[in-house]
């Protein structure tokens, strides 16, 4: 593994495990990290996921999001823990994370829970029937909620990270957030975002960047212009 700085993990939100490849080949030893979510997954992204973590010596996030009954969590994330991979999301229902834990129990398989989508707002909470209340109010609550149930991280946009690691229960957890975007980059369907550097002032440990580094003509010198915005935080 190389010196990269594991603080930002690429997304590969990419067409397949070929493409996926290409672009971690082409971004090198800039990046140790890669997120690789359900659109990959399901075209073979837990190959990928093997040959990432095998053969280039990287870290690997899956982002499945898994909700479903206690018994079927527990056994998927058992699963998913056999190949070694590094962080997984679950959503942050205390019941779900909690199964969770204990598919992962004995391995290093890191449970992140999802509080909020970063592509929701209020007024998506509203048509959900969610309680009411403000996006950071009910993101606070629900990363306080995934804590105590065991939760080793939590999902949240950038405004809300500050907030998260106030918690007392938020010590010595992870803060990993989406909704990331380097100066003067498109939104896209994110609707709570920030930069790289206001994001790690606010708390999180790490940032989650997709389409701002593989949609860039130069994907390596965008990954390492967020780094160098990274490190004007510290």
């Amino acid at each position: 593994m190389s010196g990269a700085d594991e603080r930002l993990i690429v997304a590969l939100d990419v067409a397949n495990p070929l493409a996926g490849l290409a672009l971690a080949k082409r971004l090198g030893p800039s990046v140790g990290f890669y997120k690789i979510g359900l659109g990959l997954l399901t075209a073979g992204g837990l190959a990928l996921a093997g040959e990432l973590k095998a053969e280039h010596g990287k870290r690997v996030f899956l982002d499945m999001k898994f909700f479903d009954i206690p018994a079927t969590v527990e056994a998927a994330v058992a699963g998913v823990a056999r190949f070694g991979i590094d962080f997984l999301t679950v959503h942050g229902d205390p019941n779900v994370v909690r199964a969770a834990r204990a598919g992962a129990a004995g391995t290093g398989l890191q449970i992140l829970a999802v509080t909020v989508l970063t592509a929701l707002d209020r007024a998506d909470l509203d048509a959900a029937l969610i309680v009411p209340g403000t996006m950071e109010e009910i993101v606070r609550e629900r990363a306080a909620r995934a804590f105590a149930a065991g939760a080793d991280g939590v999902i949240a946009s950038p405004r809300e990270a500050a907030a998260i690691r106030a918690l007392p229960s938020a010590a010595g957890r992870l803060i990993v957030t989406p909704g990331v975007r380097p100066t003067g980059a498109a939104a896209g369907d994110q609707k709570r975002i920030a930069t790289p550097a206001e994001a790690l002032r606010a708390g999180a440990d790490h940032l989650v960047v997709g389409r701002p580094i593989w949609q860039a003509a130069d994907p390596r010198g965008a990954a390492e212009a967020i780094l160098a915005e990274m490190r004007a935080a510290d």
